[in-house]
Order: C-alpha cells, then sequence, then structure tokens
C-alpha cells in the first residue's frame, strides 16, 4: 500500500468518525454528556498535563435551553416551558385600551393552489 492511500484512508476515516460524533451528539445529548463527564473524570486524575488539559476541555456544557447551547431543539434538557393556558373569550377580557371590545383571533387554514403556467 502506497503512503498516499493510507494518507486518504486516515483521512476518510478521520471524517467519518467526526460525522458519527456529530449526529450522535445531535440524537443523544445527555448520553454523549454523561461520557464527555466521565471522560474528563479519568483524565483529569492523570499525571501528564496534557490529560488534565484534555479532561478539562472535555467536560460537558450545562444546558440552559436556549438556542447558544446547541441543544433547545429537542427538548429533552433546560428549562420546560410553561403549560399553554386556554385563551380567555373576548367577551370575558373585556374592552381594551380604545374602548372596543377584543376579538379573538382563530387560526385561519391555509389553502394552496397550483400555479397557472
Amino acid at each position: 500500500m502506497s503512503n498516499g492511500l493510507l494518507m486518504q484512508y486516515v483521512v476518510l476515516a478521520l471524517i467519518v468518525a467526526v460525522s458519527a460524533l456529530v449526529v450522535f451528539r445531535k440524537l443523544a445529548p445527555q448520553l454523549t454528556n454523561r461520557w464527555l463527564a466521565a471522560a474528563s473524570i479519568r483524565l483529569s486524575r492523570h499525571e501528564s498535563r496534557l490529560a488534565r488539559m484534555l479532561g478539562r476541555r472535555l467536560q460537558p456544557k450545562q444546558a440552559t435551553g436556549n438556542c447558544a447551547d446547541g441543544c433547545a431543539t429537542c427538548g429533552a434538557c433546560g428549562p420546560k416551558k410553561p403549560a399553554a393556558v386556554a385563551p380567555a373569550s373576548a367577551a370575558s377580557r373585556g374592552p381594551d385600551t380604545s374602548g372596543h371590545a377584543r376579538m379573538a383571533v382563530e387560526p385561519m387554514p391555509l389553502h394552496f393552489r397550483p400555479r397557472s403556467h
């Protein structure tokens, strides 16, 4: 096997491994956070300075439930949203500041028509 072909296989294996890790982190964030925390603890106990630095780097970030932590899409972590409250009817809400009664806004269905060419 030539050196160029070996290098190609190594680069391809790295790309596949990183892609699989990213997908796995998106699909199972809590599991991967536990694995990262366990690896971080083990590496932090080593005498090697490089291992301790890697252990600190691998510590999982705490989820805050916002878009910045990359964890808000599945809803498995972060603060829970409050339960939806049924909207009050227009009569029970009373008049608005202009003295007119507020009207309840009902969702309208979407109607799609094909384009005419």
